[in-house]
């Protein structure tokens, strides 16, 4: 479900570059020039179409990946110290350490 997610995710991501690169430009020295050109021709209510377009496709790509939160498999949920005794573990298999000491020697355990 998730990798149906995340294919969904790029396409849309995909689609939202190729819009905005269809999109002209509504500053700089272009849209002064130009500007009652594309009043009279008609161009207004096609950037009109894109900007919506844009928007949906961002907006549907915010919620898709909030979504895609919901679906991934969390592990099953342990206590604090259960966890941490797992993780330390699994760092002591990867690295070859000796395992560390539970407990601090106190200066009264020294020996004398």
């Amino acid at each position: 479900m998730f990798t149906a997610f995340l294919v969904l995710i790029v396409i849309l991501a995909i689609l939202l570059i190729l819009v905005v690169l269809i999109q002209n430009s509504k500053g700089g020295l272009g849209a002064t020039m130009g500007s009652a050109s594309n009043q009279i021709i008609g161009v207004k209510k096609t950037t009109d179409i894109l900007e919506k377009f844009t928007w949906g496709l961002a907006i549907s790509i915010m919620i898709l990946c909030l979504a895609s939160n919901f679906v991934l498999e969390k592990p099953d949920a342990g206590t604090e110290e259960e966890i941490s005794t797992v993780n330390i573990e699994r760092a002591q298999e990867n690295t070859g350490t000796p395992p560390a000491p539970t407990k601090t020697p106190s200066t009264n355990d020294s020996g004398k």
